[in-house]
């Protein structure tokens, strides 16, 4: 009797461990995901860092890595994927490299050719600067300040945005400008020198008053005449029509709004953010997992690539908005973007060994390039999500 008491035990035992065994191998179970997550943050350290090729993307077509130098636009993503990742891991390699991509950078503190200074400048030393004070860093950054306040204009009340189509342009301001003043306010904090901070309420004033239409949505590229500083026009770049809502384009104007309210607590912006926020989440274009396609007003819909950042750079602007609303609506689609995303449907396979996580980006229409794929602002603000949810929790 005791011998088939025991056996009936240890087969006990076995159903249970083979139950355990079998839920780790569920597709999209928590365990295996999590597990999936750390495979693709391990293809980081395999990348060779090189000062001419930071990833940018990478086509499956053609199973190539986008290679570009410091001083394009999305150089500070991807070294502030090793500092998200180090902060999310704990593990001193991400910092290593973080340490060592972020220094490859700091020669576009000069770089005044661009408006682009925050996203390659405060997406990589500001987040260096979360892990440790560093004196180096802050004199980067307020210089990089100094650089980005010669392009802008006090007649027009903006920052140039772009120098090229001058044959068309006076003085191109796009809504992505507006992630570049969170690098001005801090560099008012780190120096004291208040002209920065000033700046970015002039550009953000100048943007709430002629960037968005009457439902809360945003053009894209408005251009302003240089000697009168108004309005010559309101066009698109990236979207598929002038009057269409790019939807990356909305998560610029959500999260630069909210960025600057953090500021300046002035509850203009707040009112700004809250609005296109709703735009963007209620749409009626918008997929049931939050990831929407990448331009609400395409005449293709359904049958159109979606876009993971602009899903990942609105869920990361909401758990920010939620915190001054309380309005669970922000919170509940932050939340959703992040089950979506960590799904095997938007992470890339583990037998593919390429710096990225995520799948399913869009890039630039007007250059037919990029278009649903794995890109390096898609991963960088999915990490600030996790990490802004995981702060969330405490």
């Amino acid at each position: 009797m005791f011998r088939v008491s025991f056996l009936f035990i240890i087969l006990g035992f076995t159903c249970v461990s083979c139950k355990s065994e079998d839920k780790n191998k569920v597709v999209d179970g928590q365990e295996t995901i999590e597990a999936l997550l750390e495979a693709r943050y391990s293809k980081f350290l395999n990348y060779k860092v090189d000062s001419t090729a930071f990833a940018r993307s990478y086509n499956p077509k053609t199973a190539t890595i986008t290679k570009v130098p410091s001083s394009n636009w999305t150089s500070g993503f991807f070294a502030g994927n090793f500092w998200q990742i180090y902060m999310l891991t704990g593990k001193e390699d991400f910092k290593n490299s973080a340490e060592e991509w972020t220094a490859y950078i700091e020669k576009e503190k000069y770089n005044d050719r661009t408006h682009d200074m925050g996203f390659k400048v405060f997406c990589s030393f500001g987040n260096g600067l979360k892990i440790k004070d560093n004196q180096n860093y802050k004199d980067i950054i307020v210089k990089s300040a100094k650089t980005l306040s010669t392009r802008f204009d006090d007649t027009v009340g903006s920052i140039r945005s772009w120098d090229f189509n001058e044959d068309i342009w006076q003085f191109p301001v796009i809504i992505d400008n507006m992630m570049n003043l969170e690098l001005l306010f801090e560099a008012t904090k780190i120096s004291g020198d208040s002209t920065f901070h000033k700046i970015a309420v002039k550009h953000a004033n100048t943007t709430l008053k002629n960037h968005f239409r009457e439902d809360a949505s945003t053009w894209h590229v408005l251009d302003y005449d240089t000697i009168s500083g108004q309005v010559r026009g309101r066009v698109t770049h990236q979207g598929i029509s002038d009057e269409s809502a790019w939807a990356r384009g909305q998560g610029w104007a959500i999260n630069g709004f909210t960025t600057v309210y953090r500021y300046t607590k002035d509850a203009k912006y707040l009112n700004q953010a809250i609005a296109t926020a709703n735009f963007f989440i209620n749409h009626k274009n918008m997929p049931e997992d939050g990831i929407p396609y990448w331009d609400f007003d395409h005449p293709d819909i359904p049958n159109i690539s979606r876009d993971v950042s602009a899903a990942a750079i609105v869920a990361s602007a909401l758990i920010e908005l939620y915190q001054y609303t309380k309005n669970e609506d922000f919170l509940n689609y932050s939340k959703k973007v992040c089950e979506s995303l960590k799904s095997r449907k938007y992470i890339l396979p583990e037998d593919i060994d390429i710096p990225f996580i995520l799948d399913h980006s869009f890039g630039d229409w007007s250059l037919k390039k990029e278009m649903d794929e794995p890109i390096v602002y898609g991963d960088y603000y999915f990490l600030q999500t996790l990490l802004r949810l995981k702060a969330l929790q405490k």
